[in-house]
């Protein structure tokens, strides 16, 4: 992959310093390109400035898990939850609850299905 695309989601960046989507596409980007450092600082970045971008947490959650960080993982996965359930976004929040409960080794319930 080239870095062709990096450096136009740099460009937007900089035209648009604010919008959250595009601190998300860069830290995507890298974890395509297996830059877990800089993917993790992209994701942070994002958390940080703009706390409410519900598509966050889960993928920073998974790249947590994929470094072996469950202890992190959880904390973002909690975290998404409650922007979730915040924004009243229940498809983000129940995929949120699905890698929470089965970092935990929680299975689901009949019951809730």
């Amino acid at each position: 992959m080239s870095n062709d695309r990096l450096e136009q989601l740099f460009k937007f960046l900089e035209a648009s310093p604010n919008e959250p989507f595009i601190l998300y596409a860069i830290a995507t980007e890298y974890v395509k390109r297996e830059n877990s450092t800089k993917a993790l600082r992209y994701f942070q970045e994002l958390v940080d400035k703009r706390p409410d971008y519900v598509g966050t947490y889960y993928h920073f959650g998974k790249l947590y898990e994929s470094l072996g960080r469950e202890n992190d993982a959880i904390v973002t996965y909690q975290r998404g939850m409650d922007v979730a359930k915040q924004a009243n976004d229940m498809h983000a929040f129940s995929e949120l609850q699905a890698v929470y409960n089965n970092i935990l080794g929680i299975e689901p319930d009949e019951e809730d299905w």
